[in-house]
């Protein structure tokens, strides 16, 4: 009996000091935690979706509050509403940023891209970018798996089937940028969000030479430069012989759509354009009887 007594009493004197022992080593240790961080957390949508460069809400939050100046962080899916109560919270100031939303910079539909293959695989567009080409012989196009729409967390992809290419519902698009990482071709891209919508860009990243890029796809860009000399606002560039325009350099003109003999150049959402009227014709004067 007096053994079993001995042990419970070295039992009990061991978990003791062992708690005593802890509680030092967790004050000696202990981590400050900035309380602003849960409150500025709770401001932030919780959508954790990494379009803030982040991993996750809670991660933006602790950033926030240690960071000296946040103007230089954004929070897409939460946009300028939620910066500014950010700020007020952690006493500073932001500018407000334009909105932004994402754009498929790829026009090859079947109509226009010819399938030369078929692919039986795993449906992925990661897998099929490394195995080959894809079902066309555009090296640039969409694959047409739909990668994008499955890492979209906001319903704002969805895959046309009679394209077969992902069309972005702009209304629920957040720009937080999941569908530009999903994409193993970069063909999506995140644009400046003009008024209505509206949006002129080129819908095509072929990069080979216009005879080449033409074969593989009707409505291809073939780098002939039009639109970048019809352009006074240096809004287009050309590069390895692609156009681009800059949505922020864009004052939506639309010059450059009508210079396009490819039909890259996509302009959404506008009013139709007028039409012109047929010149006059030239009266030609009788000639003088003899």
């Amino acid at each position: 009996m007096n053994i079993i007594l001995f042990t419970i009493i070295v039992l009990v004197a061991v978990g003791i000091v062992s708690a005593v022992i802890l509680y030092f080593v967790a004050q000696k240790f202990k981590v400050y935690e900035d309380p602003r961080i849960d409150t500025v957390s709770e401001a932030l949508p919780a959508a954790n979706c990494g379009g803030c460069g982040y991993a996750g809400c809670r991660n933006f939050a602790e950033a926030l509050v240690k960071a000296d100046d946040i103007s230089p962080m954004f929070c897409p899916v939460g946009g300028n509403t939620v910066m500014m109560t950010v700020a007020q919270i952690l006493g500073q100031t932001v500018d407000a940023q334009n909105p932004l939303v994402a754009v498929v910079r790829c026009s090859g539909s079947v109509e226009h891209r010819p399938r030369t293959s078929v692919y039986d695989g795993a449906s992925s567009c990661a897998i099929q970018h490394v195995l080959y080409t894809g079902d066309t012989d555009c090296p640039y196009g969409c694959l047409g798996c739909g990668d994008c729409v499955v890492s979209c967390k906001f319903d704002a992809l969805s895959m046309n089937p009679a394209t077969g290419l992902p069309v972005v519902n702009d209304a629920n698009c957040t720009a937080c940028g999941a569908c530009v990482k999903a994409c193993p071709r970069s063909i999506i891209e995140l644009r400046r969000k003009d008024r209505k919508d509206r949006k002129i860009f080129v819908s095509c990243i072929n990069k080979d030479k216009g005879g080449i890029a033409r074969k593989y796809c009707a409505v291809a860009c073939i780098g002939c430069s039009k639109c970048f000399r019809v352009c006074t606002f240096d809004a287009v560039k050309m590069e390895n012989n692609l156009a681009y325009i800059d949505s922020k350099a864009c004052k939506m003109c639309r010059k450059c759509m009508p210079e396009c003999s490819t039909r890259s150049i996509l302009e959404l959402n506008f009013p139709p354009r007028k039409a012109t009227p047929p010149a006059p014709e030239r009266e030609t004067a009788a000639p003088a009887e003899a």
